[in-house]
């Protein structure tokens, strides 16, 4: 498990994305400070995340209870 440098975005709940494209493993940051990394996501819906005007919104549509995660 390789974490990915974490780009800080724009929301008010998400601080910061990663993407580990050798393993297909999205990172992600809450504002809280907990990370959790969601396994076997695709680049695109990692780019299409970094792309979306509201980055919760996304998540909760996109990633949330379509992938599996382990906190980190």
């Amino acid at each position: 498990m390789t974490a990915p440098r974490l780009a800080s975005v724009e929301s008010s709940s998400i601080a910061a994305i990663g993407y580990n494209a050798a393993e297909r493993a999205l990172w992600v940051q809450f504002v809280s400070g907990r990370i959790y990394r969601y396994d076997d996501v695709p680049q695109a819906t990692y780019e299409a995340f970094l792309r979306a005007g509201s980055k919760g919104r996304y998540f909760n549509s996109e990633i949330r209870d379509n992938y599996t995660y382990t906190p980190v």
